[in-house]
């Protein structure tokens, strides 16, 4: 059973009681991170082991993800600036406990080339959530670095091709 959650807007990826952020270097350029981020939403599944479905709602507005552990958020994009960041919060999930969850993707320009991506996931909830939240962050850390690496592989496949 979903739930909704409060609606928050984008400085709560700065203002969170918990927020676990993650960066990585990509060959990539910020452009082809950024159309993978916000306009392939449904190749996700393809880079990114722990989701198993994104769906573009409201004409590119939102966002139905579904995760390999059960879990689904309706979402709203909350900027999609091109080749610089993607962020959205959380709406209504089944993930119980939460009740504020937002997740911001930074893309930068890498010193020597390529791309500087760091991923924000904020959240908010009663003591035990918040807590729960941080126990997760060495998982939400392999996880993340891992969909880095396998989407610079799919987007350095593609270049050559």
């Amino acid at each position: 059973m979903t739930h909704q959650l409060r609606p928050v807007e984008l400085d709560f990826v700065e203002v969170a009681p918990v927020r676990l952020a993650f960066a990585a270097a990509l060959e990539a350029s910020p452009q082809a991170v950024y159309q993978a981020l916000a306009e392939d939403l449904v190749d996700w599944p393809r880079w990114f082991d722990a989701v198993s479905g994104v769906v573009p709602t409201r004409g590119g507005d939102g966002r139905d993800v579904a995760l390999r552990v059960g879990v689904t958020f309706e979402e709203t994009v909350l900027a999609s600036d091109p080749d610089s960041r993607y962020a959205y919060r959380v709406d209504r999930t089944n993930a119980p406990a939460v009740t504020a969850l937002a997740e911001e993707w930074r893309i930068l320009p890498g010193p020597t080339g390529g791309s500087r991506v760091r991923w924000t996931f904020a959240v908010d909830g009663p003591p035990a959530a918040r807590a729960f939240a941080r126990l997760t962050k060495p998982g939400l850390r392999h996880s993340f670095h891992g969909a880095m690496r396998a989407l610079d592989l799919r987007l350095a496949r593609a270049a050559t091709h």
